[in-house]
């Protein structure tokens, strides 16, 4: 199974933007998304390296909330892996 992950950009240079999530920093390729104006502080999802959706902070919020869930149910033991 594949996850986007959903992740704030911090700066953008051309087609790459300088993105974070839970503290971890990386390049994520724009080109996908050439038409869409983005801008620091504006949130995306990203997929092997591509942002590929502009979104809110909402739903970033509400996706890593259920990737967290998702997480810890791993960790307890609650789901078969």
């Amino acid at each position: 199974m594949c996850l986007g992950i959903p992740m704030q950009v911090l700066n953008v240079d051309g087609f790459v933007a300088q993105c974070e999530a839970k503290g971890v920093q990386r390049d994520v390729s724009l080109f996908l998304l050439q038409d869409e104006p983005l801008a620091p502080g504006d949130f995306v999802m990203v997929h092997v390296g591509y942002a590929i959706q502009k979104m809110s902070a909402q739903e970033a919020r509400s996706a890593w909330e259920l990737y967290d869930e998702m997480l810890g149910q791993l960790e307890g033991g609650g789901v078969d892996a």
